[in-house]
Protein backbone atom coordinates (compact mmCIF):
# COMPACT_ATOMS: atom_id res chain seq x y z
CA UNK A 1 0.00 0.00 0.00
CA UNK A 2 2.82 2.43 0.86
CA UNK A 3 4.43 1.73 -2.52
CA UNK A 4 1.12 2.55 -4.25
CA UNK A 5 0.97 5.94 -2.50
CA UNK A 6 4.42 6.84 -3.85
CA UNK A 7 3.06 6.64 -7.41
CA UNK A 8 0.17 9.01 -6.82
CA UNK A 9 -0.33 12.68 -7.45
CA UNK A 10 -2.21 15.17 -5.32
CA UNK A 11 -4.56 17.40 -7.27
CA UNK A 12 -7.52 19.70 -6.99
CA UNK A 13 -10.28 19.04 -9.48
CA UNK A 14 -12.32 22.20 -10.09
CA UNK A 15 -15.86 21.63 -11.33
CA UNK A 16 -18.25 24.32 -12.53
CA UNK A 17 -21.84 23.09 -12.71
CA UNK A 18 -23.88 25.26 -15.06
CA UNK A 19 -26.82 22.86 -15.38
CA UNK A 20 -28.25 21.60 -12.07
CA UNK A 21 -29.71 18.60 -13.92
CA UNK A 22 -26.16 17.29 -14.42
CA UNK A 23 -25.39 16.89 -10.71
CA UNK A 24 -26.79 13.36 -10.54
CA UNK A 25 -24.38 12.10 -13.19
CA UNK A 26 -21.53 14.11 -11.65
CA UNK A 27 -22.14 12.55 -8.23
CA UNK A 28 -22.33 9.06 -9.77
CA UNK A 29 -18.92 9.57 -11.38
CA UNK A 30 -17.39 11.02 -8.22
CA UNK A 31 -18.67 8.01 -6.27
CA UNK A 32 -16.85 5.70 -8.73
CA UNK A 33 -13.58 7.41 -7.68
CA UNK A 34 -14.40 7.80 -3.97
CA UNK A 35 -11.46 5.68 -2.81
CA UNK A 36 -9.10 8.41 -4.07
CA UNK A 37 -11.02 11.47 -2.89
CA UNK A 38 -9.56 13.26 0.12
CA UNK A 39 -12.33 15.83 0.44
CA UNK A 40 -14.88 17.88 -1.42
CA UNK A 41 -16.27 21.40 -1.06
CA UNK A 42 -19.21 22.82 -2.96
CA UNK A 43 -20.33 26.42 -3.15
CA UNK A 44 -23.71 27.24 -4.68
CA UNK A 45 -23.66 30.63 -6.40
CA UNK A 46 -27.40 31.24 -6.44
CA UNK A 47 -27.23 34.65 -8.12
CA UNK A 48 -25.72 33.04 -11.23
CA UNK A 49 -27.49 29.68 -10.84
CA UNK A 50 -24.21 27.72 -10.89
CA UNK A 51 -22.25 25.66 -8.39
CA UNK A 52 -18.50 25.65 -7.85
CA UNK A 53 -17.05 22.40 -6.54
CA UNK A 54 -13.49 21.53 -5.61
CA UNK A 55 -12.40 17.95 -5.06
CA UNK A 56 -9.06 17.12 -3.45
CA UNK A 57 -7.71 13.82 -4.76
CA UNK A 58 -4.67 11.60 -4.19
CA UNK A 59 -4.45 9.12 -7.07
CA UNK A 60 -2.27 7.93 -9.94
CA UNK A 61 -2.17 10.50 -12.76
CA UNK A 62 -4.11 8.22 -15.09
CA UNK A 63 -6.92 7.90 -12.55
CA UNK A 64 -7.18 11.69 -12.20
CA UNK A 65 -7.19 11.99 -15.98
CA UNK A 66 -9.93 9.38 -16.23
CA UNK A 67 -12.03 11.20 -13.62
CA UNK A 68 -11.71 14.58 -15.33
CA UNK A 69 -12.37 13.01 -18.73
CA UNK A 70 -15.58 11.36 -17.56
CA UNK A 71 -16.75 14.56 -15.84
CA UNK A 72 -15.84 16.65 -18.87
CA UNK A 73 -18.17 14.61 -21.06
CA UNK A 74 -21.17 15.44 -18.87
CA UNK A 75 -23.29 18.17 -20.45
CA UNK A 76 -23.51 21.30 -18.28
CA UNK A 77 -20.21 20.68 -16.46
CA UNK A 78 -16.78 22.24 -16.97
CA UNK A 79 -13.80 20.61 -15.24
CA UNK A 80 -10.06 21.26 -14.83
CA UNK A 81 -7.39 19.62 -12.68
CA UNK A 82 -4.44 21.33 -11.04
CA UNK A 83 -1.63 19.09 -9.79
CA UNK A 84 0.75 19.65 -6.90
CA UNK A 85 4.45 19.73 -7.69
CA UNK A 86 5.08 16.91 -5.20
Amino acid sequence: MEEEKKNTRIAIVAIVVEDPESTGEMNRILHMFSEYIIGRMGIPYREKNISLISVAIDAPAEVISSLTGKLGRVSGITVKATYSKM
